[in-house]
């Protein structure tokens, strides 16, 4: 594929100022929400159903459960990317639509979603370029979310000349541009190998105890929910509900290292989320909290 793209520059914006999130507003607050897909005439399915979750500012929160159970529902939802059946979402105190208006998260998926014409440097501008930036600050900025993500040696590579953990920590850099206080990750590292995968949960550990956002992550793996976040939850099979959350009791997860992987609190937490995942789900038991 050619690496140049015409670029209209009448087709880039100028943004207004971006709002500063509210003070002490909850970074992402879902009440009673539900989302209903209809399926053909007279028929539907209930992807989740009257869910209620509180994110705090910086506070890493990872959703699992089976496959189907709403979990990329409910971030697509806390994105204003999907709108819910009913209930309502804010984030720091805004309509869902509001702050994607404000910039107010990054998003980052499994596929890493770079452009193939743009150099490292250039991928990880783009939403400043979209959105008015001037060309030094965008470098400016470029350059130090390169630096953050350990790739100042490839800053003007292409996306083809990346591994695949080097081009999601490039997807992790686009998506912290604008400064967001929130970050929307729907199973980043879910293509890569365990080793790979290992090193990037690392990198973001470090990465969120740098910028000090809110975290909603979106994950299959026990163990990855368990080393990232500061609480789990758990859904239960379509129609997704809240089965219950965990509290992660093993220290700030920005202090997280290599080690906890082998510490004794580490697999007990794995464990119960595991019987929360397999077990009747009853709320409030384990040591569990439920909010």
């Amino acid at each position: 594929m050619s690496r140049t793209q015409p670029t209209d520059p009448a087709a880039i914006a100028v943004p207004a100022a971006r709002p500063a999130p509210s003070a002490g507003a909850l970074a992402v607050e879902a009440t009673a929400v539900s989302r209903i897909f209809p399926v053909r005439k007279g028929a539907s399915v209930t992807a989740l159903d009257n869910v209620s979750l509180s994110v705090a500012p910086g506070e890493f929160v990872s959703l699992i459960g089976p496959s189907g159970c709403g979990k990329s529902t409910l971030l697509r939802l806390i994105a204003d990317l999907d709108a819910p059946t009913s209930g309502n979402i804010t984030v720091f105190g805004k309509p869902a639509r509001q702050a994607r208006i404000d910039q107010d998260y990054g998003i980052a998926f499994q596929q890493a979603g770079l452009l193939p014409w743009r150099t490292v440097a250039g991928n990880i501008e783009l939403p400043l370029e979209l959105h008015g930036t001037g060309k030094a600050a965008r470098r400016a900025r470029a350059a130090e979310l390169i630096a953050l993500v350990g790739l100042s040696d490839f800053a003007d590579n292409y996306p083809d000349q990346l591994s695949g953990g080097m081009q999601q920590r490039v997807a992790i850099a686009r998506s912290l541009a604008e400064s967001p206080s929130l970050l929307l990750m729907d199973e980043p590292f879910g293509a890569l190998d365990e080793m790979t995968r290992e090193r990037m949960q690392n990198e973001l550990v470090r990465i969120c105890g740098e910028t000090s956002a809110a975290v909603v992550f979106v994950t299959h793996s026990i163990p990855e929910a368990v080393f990232l976040s500061d609480r789990v939850v758990v859904l239960e099979p379509r129609p997704g509900r809240i089965r219950d959350v965990l509290t992660v009791s093993l220290g700030d997860p920005a202090g997280r290292g290599e080690n906890l992987r082998e510490d004794e609190g580490f697999f007990h937490a794995v464990s119960q989320v595991r019987e929360l995942l397999h077990g009747p789900g009853v709320a409030g038991a384990r040591g569990v909290e439920t909010r």
